[in-house]
């Protein structure tokens, strides 16, 4: 399970230390790809093959969709494995994708691990008004 919430930058390589806390439970191969909120998700490697296995269920031929969906998330997708320091380098497209500049953001968020840009992630969060939270979600209660 992944949370927490960390702050670093990118260096002039455009590479990413990951944090030691998140990189154990990563693993020595992970995937990073697009998020559908403007960030960037990095899931261990067994998570990713379980969102494929569920993208799997979906129809790949009849349903535009489904076609569209399972491209959003891997045609962009990279295999990663950090080097001796635990950095990874971000590819420019993800980058792009994300709005990743300088300062970045990292959320654990249970699964997965989403990758911000640090005003792109204030901008979002400070949209966020937590009495709404639970509403959208047509009265789940925790």
């Amino acid at each position: 399970m992944f949370y927490g919430t960390y702050s670093h930058t990118l260096d002039a390589k455009n590479r990413l230390i990951i944090p030691a806390e998140l990189r154990d439970d990563l693993g020595s191969v992970f995937y990073v790809t697009q998020n559908v909120d403007n960030c960037l998700s990095l899931y261990p490697a067994e998570d990713f093959n379980k969102l494929r296995e569920k993208l799997d269920t979906l129809p790949k031929i009849t349903n535009e969709a489904a076609r569209r969906l399972r491209r959003f998330y891997f045609a962009n997708s990279r295999k990663m494995e950090p080097d001796g320091q635990g950095r990874v380098l971000i590819p420019g497209p993800l980058r792009e994708y994300a709005g990743l500049k300088k300062k970045i953001v990292l959320l654990g968020v249970d699964d997965h691990v989403e990758v911000w840009d640090e005003d792109l992630w204030k901008e979002y969060n400070e949209a966020t008004k937590p009495e709404d939270l639970l509403y959208d979600l047509n009265g789940f209660e925790l």
